[in-house]
């Protein structure tokens, strides 16, 4: 039999070492000021319910679907979807492109780190005098000058030569940490996963004995209910929950890739989630209880600054308020070199885990040795970093990270796979494939999310956030007053850019390579016409989506019009899903028609969904809260009563015959075709 892969796959020494480095791949630096920041900005506590059921919901699912996905082809995602279909290759080449921008500001921020690391070292060596330390409202001042004035342009040139240095240290320290491969790795981690969790954990206690600590879990733990009823609480959950697990640009497939062939998907996935949700809550209280201990110590010296005063979403809360906040206790220059120390380790593996999976994508399709293609990577990403370090460069760094996460980033991706692996392929044989290798199995109802769910809830966020953007002022192609802004144009371009070099690249001959088809290859094709109507019946729920979008007048025909699209849309899911229960089998293959009907029923879903939300919340603005919720609990029955009757003819009707599923390396020409249902 024709083997899958001509050469020897190199694996992970220990579970231990995948868990450790998936893990420090999901927590990052974001977990220690974007988890608290959002949290506080929506509800406090309120927050964690829409984060944790995104967690289940999305998170984990789709860590399932990557880790089965990399661990059946053994190769980098454009590898693993181009083995699935040929055609399929440039979704894993979109997220491998956007990744590779993210590796390229990155380093950036870890600079940030180095620098404040040896300040604080040199504090230290100065008696304990931090250079940013200040008292009260002046102390504030003196920190937000201190890395915005005499830290970021501290040069009168284009580029701030005082960065370039911790830049370069930076990308020599991620070079070092993967040049040798994934064992080395498997190593490493062991030091940069457990040190800052202990770190936490001695900031956590410190942070709680600090008098007036409890003034900053206020506003960490108390939740404000009415926060659920607004749909960018929601929003927030789900996103932060999306890129916080490092899930679509690559990282969970070329990590799964390396892989023993008997490991344990199923509950990695659920370590690796839960350990990531620990952490940001653990964090969120490190942080808090601290900033409340300040806000404490400047009320007793007569110039107080509240806990609210110093929140500020991004650099702004690692670099001002907590090296602020860090000043005011006692040896101070110790407690900021833990500190930072955290944040470096913190972010070095979420920093090396990206540049590992654009490297092993690199390797897959070429054929080049790791030795040639990471020295020239590195120094391209090196090059590409140096716009981070001009004197606009925290502005450059702001508006492509809004774009890696906004509308047209990651999230889209991450519905873009969901999508066409539920749709397109064969997404049964993966959950038999992680259920053979696993102490739990996953039911019929993981196909549900992934076909589905999943994608209904990214593509209600991608059309709302689009709606906003082309429509809304302050969106990210405009700014306050309602005019372009350049700036974030060029970063929506970058964007853009991505899909087409995606597509460019795929287009390109790989230099080794196997197609495995979950689908039928060759049998008969069956279901066109049920097909068909379900590819009717959704264009016809998203043209009335579009027509509602364009001409959002309200009133009662409005409202039927919008209620009609979601009908045809849950009809168009209902035909495309029997077609491919019906048909997809060894010796038959579903329509396309069903495939497609199916797929694009699912983004009229999307479309209903975020359709709704843009009406009740703009045009009918005046709607009472008590009509709002009765609106959002009739939406939620027809989704529930929806997933129940699907799971119930599934589960009951149509029982599950067992299945063995095949390891690549056994899979040849009469083996393509899967076993059917």
């Amino acid at each position: 039999m024709p083997q899958l892969q001509e050469e020897r796959r190199e694996s992970w020494g220990t579970r231990s070492g995948f868990i450790l480095a998936a893990v420090g791949s999901a927590v990052g630096l974001g977990n220690l000021w974007g988890f608290p920041y959002k949290l506080y900005d929506n509800g406090g506590a309120a927050f964690l319910i829409p984060y944790v059921v995104a967690m289940f919901v999305v998170g984990i699912p789709v860590m399932i679907l990557e880790f089965s996905l990399g661990h059946f082809t053994q190769r980098a995602a454009p590898d693993a979807f181009g083995r699935a279909h040929k055609r399929l290759e440039f979704v894993g080449w979109w997220g491998i492109i956007l990744g590779f921008v993210i590796v390229t500001f990155y380093p950036a921020i870890l600079a940030y780190c180095f620098s404040f690391l040896w300040y604080s070292i040199k504090g230290i060596l100065n008696g304990g005098q931090l250079p940013w330390a200040g008292q009260g409202i002046e102390g504030v001042k003196r920190a937000e000058e201190f890395f915005y004035q005499t830290y970021l342009h501290k040069h009168e040139g284009l580029l701030q030569w005082n960065i370039i240095l911790p830049l370069i240290l930076s990308w020599l320290t991620m070079y070092f940490c993967i040049f040798r491969g994934v064992k080395l790795v498997g190593k490493i981690v062991w030091l940069t996963v457990p040190l800052p969790w202990l770190m936490l954990a001695v900031l956590t206690v410190n942070g709680l004995m600090l008098k007036g600590s409890i003034d900053g879990l206020t506003y960490y733990l108390i939740p404000d209910w009415s926060e659920l009823l607004k749909p960018t609480t929601w929003q927030a959950a789900f996103g932060q929950a999306f890129f916080s697990l490092s899930l679509a640009f690559g990282v969970m497939v070329t990590y799964a890739s390396f892989l023993h062939r008997k490991s344990d998907l199923n509950n990695n996935a659920v370590i690796i989630g839960l350990a990531d949700f620990a952490t940001s809550f653990v964090a969120g209280l490190a942080i808090f209880a601290t900033l409340g201990g300040m806000s404490y110590i400047t009320r007793q010296a007569g110039n107080p600054v509240g806990v609210e005063d110093v929140i500020a979403g991004g650099p702004g809360l690692a670099f001002v308020a907590f090296p602020y906040a860090l000043a005011q206790l006692p040896a101070a220059a110790w407690w900021s070199v833990i500190f930072f120390f955290t944040l470096l380790t913190l972010g070095i593996d979420s920093a090396f885990s990206i540049t590992e999976s654009v490297l092993a994508s690199v390797v897959d399709k070429t054929g080049w040795k790791r030795s040639i293609v990471l020295p020239v990577m590195s120094l391209i990403g090196f090059g590409f970093g140096l716009i981070f370090v001009t004197r606009n460069g925290l502005n450059w760094l702001g508006v492509i990270a809004d774009n890696i996460y906004g509308t047209w980033g990651i999230g889209f991706v991450g519905m873009l796979e969901c999508i066409v692996l539920g749709w397109f392929w064969r997404i049964d044989f993966l959950r038999r494939h992680a259920n053979n290798r696993s102490d739990w199995r996953i039911n019929r109802l993981w196909d549900f999310l992934i076909r589905i769910i999943i994608p209904v809830i990214l593509g209600t966020l991608f059309i709302w956030g689009l709606y906003s953007d082309l429509t809304g002022k302050g969106g990210f192609l405009r700014d306050e007053s309602g005019k372009l802004d350049v700036m974030n144009c060029t970063g929506f371009v970058v964007m853009m850019a991505a899909p087409i070099l995606a597509i460019s690249v795929s287009i390109i001959k790989s230099s080794k390579r196997t197609d495995v088809l979950m689908h039928g290859r060759g049998g008969t094709i069956k279901g066109r016409k049920q097909g068909f109507i379900s590819l009717v019946f959704a264009l016809i729920a998203v043209g009335m989506i579009v027509f509602l979008l364009v001409n959002a007048a309200g009133g009662r025909q409005y409202r039927i019009v919008l209620w009609a699209s979601l009908l045809f849309a849950v009809a168009a899911v209902g035909l495309g899903n029997i077609t491919l229960g019906k048909y997809n089998r060894q010796l038959t293959e579903a329509s396309w028609f069903g495939r497609w009907g199916g797929m694009v029923g699912t983004l009229g879903i999307s479309g209903f969904t975020a359709t709704w939300l843009i009406y009740y919340t703009t045009v009918h603005a005046e709607l009472t809260k008590q009509q709002r919720i009765h609106e959002l609990m009739l939406v939620v029955l027809v989704f529930i009563a929806s997933g129940l009757i699907w799971c119930t003819y599934k589960a009951i009707l149509k029982p599950e015959e067992p299945f063995e599923p095949q390891l690549p390396e056994e899979i040849g020409d009469e083996g393509r075709a899967d076993s059917g249902d």
